[in-house]
Parts: C-alpha cells; structure tokens; sequence
C-alpha cells in the first residue's frame, strides 16, 4: 500500500488523537528513514530526541533479538540480571545512588511527583505535599505528570487535575522564592523546556533554585527526560550547572528508542519509595534494559556524547547564522544548546506550513512551544548532514511568504 491508502486505514483503525503527518514510515537507519512509497528523508527529530544511536544500530538490534530469545519479562516480584547491570552501569556514570527503572517520560515524572511526597511522609513532615513546576514546562500527559505541565493546552477538558501543584514563570528565581515554603514537598524543573520552545535555564537560576529548596527543607528534581542522556553534550544536562537534584528522570535517548524510563535518586531520598509504595508491571525488564546496555556500550565506543558536544556546537552556529541574517525574516531567533536546538519563526509566518514544506522536501524536524522548529537528530549525525538538513531549512524560510503584516523581529 501507498501511504495515502495506509492513511485511509488508519482513519478508520486508529483513535485520531494525534495530528500526525500524512507520511508512514516503514524503515530507517542511521540518521535516515523511508516511507512507505521508498522516499528517503534526513532525521533531524529522531523520534523527539529518542532515537539517540541512529535507527536500526546493528549491535543496538542485535541486543534486542539476543536478548528477545533469552528473556523478555519476569515481572518484578523477582530480580532479572539485565535491570542490575543497568543499574550499575547508571550509578557509575551519574552521581545518583539507586535507580528505578519505568517505560516513559511521564512514568518517570509521576514516580517524581510521588516520591516527593512520600519522602517527607516517611520523615514524619506529613504537611509537605506541595509541588512546585514552571510555566510552559512538559512532564506527560498522565494525570500527575500532566498537572505539573504548565500548559493550559494540554489540559484543557482533561480536569480537574491533582491538587497542591502550582507553577511559577521559568527562570524567575524571585517568583520561585515567593512559592517554597514549609508546605513544599519539591521543585521539579526542566534544565531545557524542549516541548516549550527549546528555552534553557541559566546555571544561576539552577543552582539560586537548588538553594532554596535547600534552605526551605523542600527536595529539588530535575525532569531530564528530554536533556539526559548526552543529548546536550553532557551525559546529563545538569552537569552545565554542577547542580545536584535529589532526583532525576530520564527516557527517551535511554534505550535508542526501546520504551524505557527511570530515576535517579541519592542516598539521602533513596527509601522514599519503601516497598509497595510504588511500582510497574513493564518496568526495568530484561529486553528494554538489554537494549538499554547496548546503547551505552554504543556511547562510550563511538563517542556519541561528545559527538553530541562538538556537533551541537556546529548546529547553533549555523541557526545562529539563519537567525542572524537579516535578509530571511522567518527566522527569529537560535535557541538551545548540544544536539537540542531551536529557532523561533517570526509571528508573520506560519510554523507549520513551514514544517510541512521542510519535510516535502526530505528533512524532519518538529515544532516546539507553538513557533520554534526544533532539531533534535540522533546523536550520531555528522557536521555534513547537519549542513545538508539547514540548507533545506534555509531554502524553504527564503522562500516563504508572511501571512500578516511582518512583526518586529524581537
């Protein structure tokens, strides 16, 4: 079938809760991916900063199928041997104690969320139950993780949500200060609000905030589901800031594109969650944390992180050129850092349309906070298709016509 007539099936089949592009996807590897129909596309969003060894890694899918013909669940009423090693693996690599290991994002948030909570019922401080979030941020769609989103967007007809969450404006650290009190639980932040706009703290604002929950008694947790993993030239974003949260969750580039999340906790939360205080039936088992093996092993060979660093700084160069050149009036403003990168596109264009034109001409990218292309490629990309991607980019925001009359530029 063609991909107008796999569309027609999955009109039929398929929920509709997604505004999907009107292309499937049938096979990929590396930084590349095909259709249905044979085009060939640049992955410049790798599954939204999932995909972080490229597609189809052979020795990420060998892993897999060794691990597939091995043991692909035990349930955690009992250990397996690939969670363990994982686990290792992680305690080495960050400065976190324990880990536990979930399925996604929003899995590893909500874990947050309670954690946070019942860390302080476990001490005895039953009053602390508030937490506290950032405007525009995104922790998932599930009840909790959705009500720490601070995005009216997403929840709209979904209320009402889980009390005692509020929200203060990302990187006001006066406004933030005027929220933790003696009833706050936590602080959960996004050292770069991808879904947001691909905005970045600034080291003082994570550390003024490390600092006050510090001062107030309150836990400080990062959500690095979206920044982990080398994604920003760093193993874990936090590493720009040296600020060390009580906790951490992180997915997406975690198992290259195998469902799995986790957390990261120190020694000091790390009976929080006391038995059966929480837990998951999919969670940390044996295939996902095979793949999520694979992908370190991947890491530490062919260098990803640092590619992550060195290419990363390639690509904002050159948004920072597009952003800067004042002949292409689409073009706002270069945000982000690492292999997580934006650029805002003036009020007078319309983001999507640009989108789609992008990828009728063969490159993915996706759209962050409304009005910023994000790019987000597998860690592996090269500086040469980098340049091959922003030559497509730069040609479609040239040729593109406003909408309305121009806004300012700023």
């Amino acid at each position: 079938m063609n991909n107008e007539q796999f569309l027609s099936v999955a009109s039929q089949s398929l929920l509709g809760n997604y505004r999907s592009a009107p292309v499937v996807f049938t096979r990929g590897k590396g930084c590349r991916v095909e259709d249905v129909e044979g085009k060939k596309y640049l992955d410049l969003c790798a599954g939204i900063a999932v995909v972080s060894v490229g597609h189809c890694h052979p020795e990420l899918t060998s892993a897999i199928a060794e691990q597939a013909g091995r043991l692909m669940h035990i349930s955690n009423l009992f250990w397996n041997d690939r969670a363990i090693e994982l686990a290792q693996q992680l305690t080495k690599r960050t400065p976190f104690a324990k880990f536990y290991f979930c399925n996604s994002g929003a899995e590893a948030n909500e874990t947050l969320l309670k954690l946070a909570r019942r860390y302080h019922f476990e001490q005895g401080d039953k009053p602390r139950t508030k937490i506290i979030t950032a405007l525009a941020s995104f922790h998932g769609r599930s009840m909790g993780a959705l009500t720490m989103t601070g995005q009216a967007k997403y929840q709209e007809g979904m209320g009402p949500m889980v009390g005692d969450v509020e929200h203060v404006p990302f990187g006001d650290l006066a406004a933030l200060r005027a929220k933790v009190d003696a009833r706050t639980a936590a602080v959960i932040l996004e050292p770069v609000q991808g879904e947001g706009g691909v905005v970045s703290a600034t080291p003082d604002y994570l550390r003024g905030a490390r600092k006050l929950c510090d001062d107030a008694g309150a836990l400080f947790m990062l959500d690095e589901v979206q920044t982990g993993y080398g994604r920003t030239g760093r193993f874990l974003a936090r590493e720009w800031s040296g600020v060390l949260p009580d906790a951490c969750a992180l997915a997406k580039g975690i198992a290259g594109g195998f469902p799995l999340g986790a957390v990261g906790v120190t020694e000091r939360i790390s009976k929080g969650l006391p038995p059966g205080s929480h837990g998951t039936t999919y969670g940390g088992n044996p295939l996902a944390c095979a793949a999520a093996l694979a992908v370190l092993r991947i890491f530490d060979r062919e260098k990803l992180v640092e590619n992550a660093d060195r290419i990363g700084v390639h690509l904002g160069e050159r948004l920072r050129a597009l952003a800067g050149d004042p002949n292409l009036a689409a073009a706002v403003e270069a945000r982000g850092i690492g292999l997580l990168r934006g650029l805002s596109i003036a009020p007078a264009f319309e983001p999507g349309a640009l989108l789609a034109e992008i990828r009728k001409r063969g490159v993915l990218v996706s759209i962050a906070g409304g009005n910023v292309l994000r790019f987000s490629p597998p860690l592996c990309v090269t500086a040469d298709e980098i340049d091959e991607g922003l030559a497509v980019v730069e040609s479609v925001l040239r040729e593109a016509t406003p909408i309305k009359a121009a806004g300012s530029r700023s």
